[in-house]
């Protein structure tokens, strides 16, 4: 119990230092959207140098804590998580492309792999699929919370889908999403890694996402996108609770 302690320290402080990297590297969009302008580097509340420094020097003190207390395995893939974060995601992907989600999420879909290798030392197919599971939801999720930002990434000049390919386009992918994570969700329990008490959750789960994202798709009511991005939190919570239970 300690090391695992240990292990969701490192991955809390992990996210945490390239949270505050991206908030320095994005200071200047960050002060222009409503949903980022009151953050400390907007407000002028924390110099970027010490968030930068802060930002660095976390990520460090993580990747080797997790090494030394769990296993280097854990510690690599950490490092690669940080640093596809900052430098794919962040520097890269984000201010050229509308996949930026698509591509970038990969970093938000390392935890259970990392968890994974903190407590076996390696990697095999089960977090793999773990993996997958967050990399698909992903697109629907932020797309979600695109269409009802959608003035804010204008302003920020943030090629996101629902900018660049429109509002339309951005639901019909949305739904596309949802329906491949569908039959990936049910692969646990198909594969045997679970029980069919998952299964049942996970369809029940997974089949309501498809049916938010119908939702969205047939409605121009920006509700029905604020319903679907707080659903897919609660979702994907949810589905990560049954996965443990069954």
């Amino acid at each position: 119990p300690f090391l695992a302690a240990i292990g969701i320290l490192c991955l809390a402080l992990g996210a945490g230092a390239a949270g505050a990297i991206n908030m320095w590297f994005d200071r200047d969009i960050d002060s222009v959207m409503k949903r980022t302008m009151n953050r400390p580097l907007p407000l002028g509340r924390i110099e970027p140098d010490d968030a930068l420094g802060f930002g660095v020097i976390l990520s460090i003190l993580s990747v080797m804590m997790m090494g030394l207390a769990l296993n280097w395995m854990a510690a690599a893939l950490l490092a690669a998580a940080n640093l596809f974060y900052v430098f794919v995601y962040t520097v890269w992907l984000k201010r050229s492309t509308p996949q930026n989600i698509v591509i970038g999420g990969a970093a938000g879909a390392f935890p259970p792999m990392i968890g994974w290798a903190m407590a076996t030392g390696d990697i095999s197919a089960f977090p793999v699929l773990l993996f997958a599971i967050i990399f698909f939801w992903t697109p629907p999720h932020f797309w979600a919370l695109s269409l009802f930002a959608n003035e804010d990434y204008k302003r920020a000049k943030i090629p996101m889908m629902s900018v660049t390919a429109g509002a339309k386009s951005t639901k019909i992918q949305m739904l596309v999403y949802t329906l491949i994570l569908l039959p990936i969700t049910l692969a646990p329990w198909a594969l045997g890694y679970s029980s069919a008490v998952y299964g049942l959750i996970a369809s029940a789960l997974s089949g309501f996402f498809v049916y938010t994202a119908i939702k969205v798709l047939r409605s121009d009511d920006l509700k029905d996108a604020r319903v679907m991005f707080g659903y897919s939190v609660f979702y994907l919570f949810a589905l990560f609770l049954a996965l443990m239970i069954g």
